[in-house]
Formats: structure tokens, C-alpha cells, sequence
């Protein structure tokens, strides 16, 4: 018996099979939606799980491509699916919306009690969610692309916003962070933008050096302060 349990969703005609971390107890739990990187769901999503799962969260890997988004597939690896979905912001922001709503419908799960997380395309992936005005009680990006086409708008989220940043990272520039942080304050959201200094792209997955590629790179520091904060974070406000 796998340990964890498959959760999928329809939408726009694509089955997508994404993977639960059931806490042990009782529940109904607090939950948090975990969006996956370009490479989709591999090892480091799974050990994400298992720790918000003994925190006590209801820990659920979302599957934005399709087929379970499994790591090591041939069109992941080749960019093609990350490509088809960041190149329809529309697709994009509802595919989000709907892992959201798919999460607080679980009979495990408190409704009103679910947060996101996401690394890389992930953390584009929770801003957006942010964006659209979902009720989540919190949305945390790990070195996402911060722009987006269509901008949070005035009161559109009640949540919390916080963004880990490397000043290295190619993909979000310190431009592109300074106007994430602008455009969090004129929509009135409440926003941590936390940069770190010598970190660059991918600096909390371990596996980022074995990639080879200029501007990515694992940072074990920043790697462990930004899980710390996002434990605080997700305590109040999932359980204060």
C-alpha cells in the first residue's frame, strides 16, 4: 500500500492525480496544498509531505500537468508541459484555483483552514492562487517567477503573502522583487518578501547542483531558514 493517498481533479479535460499526506488522529486537519516545480512531482515533493504530515497537516501535492506529473518524465524533463501551462496565464491561475478548491472539499480537511506552498513554478503557481482571490489563510513561494499578466487587484486576498528569494536568481531578478513587493502593498495584501543574499535559484531543494545549470544552486542556509519560517507562518495561521 503506497503512504500516500491519490487525489485527482478534471480540469479543462485533463485528469490530474495528485498525491495526500494523511496525518495520523482524528480529524478533520488544517491542510496545505504543495505545488510542484517544472520537474513535477519527485522526491523532494514527497519528503515535503511527509513533514507537513507530522506537523499534523493534511499535506497534498498538486498535479499541474497531468498523468501524476511524475519526475523523469520525457515531456516534463523536455520543458513541453511547463511550457503549455505558463504559456496560458488563464489555464494557469483557474488549474490553481482548482487544486485549492479540491483540497478544502476533502472530507479529512478543514475548509477553512488550508494554505499553499509551491517551489519554483510551485511558488509562481501559490502566487497566483493569491492572485486570484482564493480564501487560503496563507500562500508561500520558494524562489518562483514573481510576475504575472494579470496582477493582484485591490482587497483581492485576505491571506498572508510571503516570498524566499535568492538576490542570485535569474528567473526573479531583484527588479522583479521589488515589484512583487509594490504590487503586494498597492492591493493592500499582507506581505513578507524575505531575499537572501547569496542565494540563487532552487536554493532549498538539495537536488539543485546535480542540475548542472548556471544560476541554480542549493543553499543548505537558506534552505533551513526558509522551512523554519514557513512552520512558524503556517502555525498561525492554520492554528492560532
Amino acid at each position: 500500500m503506497s503512504e500516500f493517498m491519490p487525489v485527482e481533479l478534471e480540469h479543462a479535460g485533463t485528469l490530474l492525480t495528485g498525491k495526500a499526506a494523511i496525518p495520523a488522529g482524528e480529524g478533520p486537519f488544517p491542510a496545505v496544498l504543495v505545488m510542484h516545480n517544472a520537474l513535477g512531482i519527485g522526491e523532494r515533493i514527497h519528503e515535503v509531505l511527509r513533514r507537513l504530515a507530522a506537523l499534523g497537516y493534511v499535506a497534498v501535492a498538486s498535479d499541474m500537468y497531468g498523468g501524476g506529473a511524475p519526475a523523469g518524465d520525457p515531456a516534463i524533463t523536455s520543458g513541453v508541459s511547463f511550457q503549455a501551462v505558463m504559456q496560458d496565464p488563464a489555464l494557469l491561475r483557474s488549474r490553481v484555483a482548482a487544486w485549492f478548491g479540491r483540497v478544502a472539499a476533502m472530507p479529512q480537511v478543514k475548509a477553512d483552514r488550508v494554505a499553499a506552498i509551491g517551489y519554483c513554478f510551485g511558488g509562481t503557481c501559490v502566487l497566483e492562487l493569491a492572485r486570484s482571490g482564493a480564501p487560503a489563510r496563507a500562500v508561500v513561494s520558494f524562489h518562483g517567477i514573481l510576475t504575472s499578466a494579470a496582477p493582484m487587484e485591490a482587497g483581492a486576498f485576505a491571506g498572508e503573502v510571503h516570498a524566499w528569494c535568492g538576490a542570485h536568481d535569474p528567473f526573479a531578478p531583484l527588479d522583479h522583487i521589488e515589484g512583487l513587493r509594490l504590487e503586494l502593498a498597492s492591493a493592500g495584501a499582507r506581505h513578507t518578501i524575505t531575499t537572501f543574499g547569496d542565494a540563487a535559484h532552487g536554493f532549498s531543494d538539495p537536488g539543485s547542483d546535480a542540475l548542472g545549470m548556471e544560476g541554480i544552486a542549493y543553499n543548505a542556509l537558506a534552505d533551513r531558514m526558509s522551512w523554519a519560517g514557513t512552520v512558524e507562518l503556517l502555525g498561525a495561521v492554520l492554528r492560532g
